[in-house]
């Protein structure tokens, strides 16, 4: 059998979804193309180099806005984009961990151009802009992290921190809102943060760091 790129990143997706990143292997992957393991390294020289392949075919199969629509907001760009990315990420099993330590392509780069033009028209400089990118691509990163962390049913250990918190009215009221929101409505709450912090430094309510 022939292998190609394409065919292995997809038998790695699959195989991600069925039995999760800390037992995905090599190994594993040869036996289900029915090939043996050098097969792989010629196409992959180790697991990292899978796992960025890996990556690059969920973003592109799920990350569907990445770049700013045609009289699109600044803000509603970002979150727009954010979500596009928490979309990608939480549809594949450990998604998060595939994509973190990835860096992006240096094809990616004129894309960063682009958007570092659309965000300057908007008043923020390259490097407001390109950090405040960096911040929400790390924090959608985190929060799938937690999310994906509780597959299949996570610590356990919510009733006893409800238990714990009853005594205590404002941390009850605010732990029993978020569990009612859920990840989606937590993520929602966070983006909204980052993005008023941004609007306030271009405001100058807020100074940045020397």
């Amino acid at each position: 059998m022939k292998l190609d790129k394409r065919q292995i990143v997809d038998a790695a997706l699959d195989l991600l979804n069925e039995v999760g990143i800390d037992q995905l292997s090599t190994r594993l992957l040869a036996q289900r193309l029915k090939v043996q393991q050098p097969a792989l390294y010629w196409h992959f020289k180790n697991k990292r180099a899978l796992l960025d392949a890996m990556n690059e075919e969920i973003l592109r199969r799920g990350h569907n806005h990445p770049m700013p629509a045609p009289g699109e907001s600044w803000q509603d760009f970002v979150r727009s984009n954010a979500r596009s990315f928490r979309g990608a990420l939480v549809a594949f099993r450990d998604g998060a961990r595939v994509h973190a330590g990835t860096e992006a392509e240096p094809g990616e780069v004129e894309r960063f151009e682009k958007l570092l033009h659309f965000l300057g028209d908007a008043g923020l400089s390259p490097v407001m802009a390109l950090e405040l990118l960096i911040s929400i691509g790390r924090y959608t990163v985190g929060c799938v992290l937690e999310e994906q962390a509780e597959y299949p049913a996570g610590p356990g250990r919510g009733a006893a921190l409800d238990e714990a918190a009853s005594g205590l009215p404002l941390f009850s009221e605010a732990l029993a809102r978020y569990r009612a929101g859920g990840h989606a409505a937590l993520f929602e709450n966070g983006l909204d943060l980052l993005i008023a912090g941004a609007e306030a430094r271009l405001a100058g309510a807020v100074r940045p760091p020397a």
